[in-house]
């Protein structure tokens, strides 16, 4: 039988970035890459509320709450600065008397290597190729070596999938996954709106900072539409600097209207890089499926909303508009003469 010193050790070889909490959310153990993003924090005893603002699922206000979430994705980043946003996955422990949490940095992992001086050390050794950390219970952690093997293997399979789907500079989801979300919607039958989203000086930020700074601006922008959405709503990179959000059961264009100007507010705050600001905006435009008569298109939809992204554009930039018929009139000779 493993002694708790022995478990923890086990466990901080697989999930480096763990946490131990009790019943009443306070730190039993925390994993060494974890401790060292605070070196200067008692964490044990700490209440994991007063270090950690949990963004998602928003309902989650208690320990007792927390422990209902066992095995949803956990959305959350530090209090104090600097606030990194985190991922994790918590798992009740088998006496019952607190749970196990395994975080790792999703989309921040570039600034969180900047800021806290990472090495490959600090990482699980799949984190080296998937960016995610997949949570292995800690009972697993004293089985055979082919055991492990099996559980990292199918950790990998699984990463692979979610990768064919995935941006892998943003972490939003690809066009492949697009059109197999949009797939799925029309053949249920729900209702649903498409908005199609476009950078506005976007090529600016390329040519006068490089094309690291439109990476930076690119992951920041991919960071303003998840927190403007909703859990249900998809989110895709579908070009460079173009961008589709689908709004599953929504068919309210006041709702679509009022999100659509907090989005481009919230875009136009510019980004930190290098020492400069990065300034951008966003044009949008938007159709809903209830304007289609059945059988609904993807591809006419997605038509629709472009032409009225670039209506939006011609009109000046940084608003959005909803597809109306006779847009088709305005539309640009070829759409690679659109406006960036």
């Amino acid at each position: 039988m493993m002694t708790a010193d022995e478990m923890t050790s086990v466990i901080a070889q697989i999930c480096p970035m763990y946490l131990v909490v009790d019943s009443a959310g306070r730190f039993r153990f925390a994993g060494p890459t974890l401790q060292k993003l605070r070196p200067d924090m008692t964490w044990k005893r700490k209440n994991f509320f007063d270090v950690f603002d949990l963004q998602r699922p928003r309902w989650v206000t208690s320990m007792d709450d927390l422990l209902k979430t066992a095995g949803a994705k956990l959305h959350l980043q530090f209090r104090e600065s600097p606030q990194t946003s985190l991922k994790g996955v918590l798992v009740p422990l088998p006496d019952g008397k607190g749970a196990l949490i395994n975080l790792s940095f999703g989309i921040s992992v570039l600034e969180a290597v900047r800021d806290y001086d990472l090495t490959s050390a600090d990482f699980s050794p799949t984190d080296l190729t998937i960016e995610m950390l997949y949570l292995v219970e800690a009972k697993s952690a004293a089985m055979e070596a082919s055991r492990q093997l099996n559980l990292r293997l199918q950790g990998a399979k699984i990463a692979a999938e979610e990768q064919a789907f995935t941006d892998t500079l943003t972490g939003l989801k690809n066009r492949r996954a697009m059109d197999h979300i949009l797939e799925r919607l029309i053949g249920s039958g729900t209702d649903f709106a498409l908005m199609h989203v476009d950078l506005d000086f976007f090529k600016e930020v390329n040519d006068t900072l490089g094309h690291a700074a439109g990476d930076a601006v690119l992951q920041s922008v991919a960071r303003v539409m998840v927190d403007c959405t909703r859990h249900s709503d998809t989110v895709a990179r579908v070009g460079g600097d173009e961008f589709v959000i689908i709004f599953e059961g929504v068919n309210e264009p006041k709702v679509l209207e009022a999100l659509s100007k907090r989005l481009i507010s919230n875009l136009e705050e510019p980004v930190p890089y290098g020492g400069q600001m990065c300034k951008i905006s966003a044009s949008a435009g938007t159709t809903l499926s209830v304007w289609n008569t059945p059988p609904v298109s993807a591809a006419v939809m997605l038509h629709q909303a472009d032409l009225a992204l670039y209506a939006a554009k011609r009109a000046g930039r940084s608003q959005h508009l909803f597809f109306e018929q006779g847009m088709q009139k305005d539309e640009p000779q070829t759409a690679t003469q659109g406006i960036s």
